[in-house]
């Protein structure tokens, strides 16, 4: 095995347990590229091994460097190697191994990328024991699998560093997480929020410190590992390893039959950049597409790539709140998963630390789209969690996101300047709580962490930094 990095990260311990005592047979781990899933699985082979479980007992497979298994002569690849596996490694069939308590381990890396791949696990698990892990870095094909594989797959989405890794990750002090699990009634409490605040002022030193790391390089792990190489080294990095290989790699082994135009990709993904943490019209993107491209791009185009991007995790398509009301097309929030993206591509670094956006006023309003975005790429990352957004409409005010948790909602409003009105910033959010049939307990409003918010229950203020160390 390679050199494997000793920084463990948050899913660690969670799959470890899930390999252990497993509740279903197969453990997917979805996230962007590069955020660290490979890495994951080495450090659980590493365990495994260092636990005393023989070598034999373990396969891993990369099938995004293995082109010709996606071919169509090679069928079923996932069966063909493990009946390799069994007949040349380990000497025995995988529920031969598993009846003498010695159970194999699969690790696929990269699984979407081969066609009926849902398929071939399901006849897999269905007829022999052994534990699953796969890693995927497109949401929307792992996501097709599940109707297949239900009852059989758990899954975990893993996104760029927490604020609390980050300060592990750079040695600037321990930081506690206020909570490890999936207790989501927790949050419909005003107590929980406000305890949280007072968790992140007792820790206000080593969370000013991570949140300053955050706010330079983002969360990804090859910026924040490396923090004395220069910016510009990074972000072309960025560029090459994560950006351009869902523009160049993953376009084409998508849906067979549809014509891709990587320039309009590029293209789609930059005005992306642009209206980070907004709701522009699909028909405005087309319309600033085309002049782009001196070419006719229509709606269902933009529409395609904007679903595209999003199952490629790079971005986060939050749709507007349905309830009664039919969905309207369109006038989805666009949220990159990290802000560091945004600045490689558009080489435009937009801070979010305090001190710095006050040495650069003029990016205010930027900085706050960009928290904006932050806000709903870190909601919409936590497995469990149902995250929307409620437009301007009727003459009532826009929401930014709304948490669904149950029969309850929770709006969340993000509010990035020094000087919060606790009348004009909080008015969605008090619309919102005033209709019962909201059923909404409370109401965030995600500040600046040096704004002074004067505001009243149910609406509790929860500084950036703060939100980002609920988990």
């Amino acid at each position: 095995m390679p050199i494997v990095p000793p920084f463990r990260r948050w899913p660690y311990l969670r799959l470890q347990q899930r390999l252990e005592r497993p509740l279903a047979p197969i453990t997917v781990v979805r996230g962007p590229r590069q955020i660290g899933k490979t890495t994951l699985q080495l450090q659980l082979i590493e365990s495994l091994l260092a636990g005393g479980v023989p070598p034999q007992r373990i396969i891993r497979v990369r099938f995004d460097e293995l082109p010709s298994l996606s071919r169509a002569k090679f069928h079923e690849p996932i069966l063909r190697l493990v009946e390799w596996f069994e007949t040349a490694i380990l000497d025995a069939t995988l529920n031969e191994a598993a009846r003498r308590g010695e159970p194999a381990f699969l690790f696929l890396d990269e699984v979407q990328n081969l066609d009926s791949w849902d398929v071939q696990l399901k006849f897999l698990v269905d007829h022999a024991t052994a534990r699953v892990m796969v890693t995927g870095s497109s949401a929307l094909r792992i996501e097709r699998g599940r109707d297949s594989l239900a009852g059989r797959i758990r899954s975990l989405e893993v996104g760029p560093l927490r604020l609390a890794e980050i300060s592990a990750f750079q040695g600037l002090g321990g930081l506690t997480p206020w909570q490890e699990e999936n207790n989501w009634h927790e949050w419909l409490e005003g107590d929980f929020w406000r305890d949280l605040v007072g968790h992140a002022d007792r820790e206000s030193g080593g969370v000013r410190r991570a949140f300053r790391a955050f706010s330079e390089r983002g969360g990804y792990p090859m910026a924040q590992a490396h923090p004395d190489v220069p910016w510009s080294e990074i972000a072309q990095q960025l560029n090459e390893t994560v950006v351009r290989r869902v523009i160049e790699h993953d376009l084409r082994v998508g849906e067979r039959g549809r014509k891709r135009d990587p320039q309009l990709l590029e293209e789609v993904f930059r005005m992306a950049c642009r209206y980070i943490g907004q709701s522009p019209s699909f028909t405005r993107l087309a319309e600033e597409a085309g002049r782009a491209l001196n070419s006719t791009v229509g709606v269902q185009r933009i529409h395609h790539y904007i679903d595209f991007l999003d199952s490629s995790l790079l971005l986060r398509k939050v749709e507007r709140l349905e309830m009664r009301l039919r969905r309207r097309r369109g006038q989805s929030k666009l949220c990159l998963c990290d802000h560091a993206i945004r600045a490689a591509w558009l080489q435009e670094v937009v801070p979010l630390d305090p001190e710095a956006l006050d040495r650069s006023p003029h990016l205010t309003t930027l900085a706050g789209h960009v928290a904006e975005s932050t806000v709903g790429s870190f909601l919409c990352s936590l497995t469990g969690l149902s995250v929307a957004h409620l437009p301007e409409r009727g003459g009532e005010p826009e929401v930014g996101f709304v948490m669904t948790i149950g029969d309850h909602r929770i709006p969340v409003e993000v509010k990035y300047s020094r000087t919060i009105d606790p009348e004009r910033d909080t008015a969605g959010l008090r619309a919102f709580i005033g209709k019962d049939v909201n059923n909404a307990p409370l109401g965030l409003l995600i500040t600046r962490p040096d704004a002074q918010a004067a505001v009243s229950l149910p609406i509790v203020a929860v500084p950036l930094p703060a939100l980002l160390l609920v988990r």
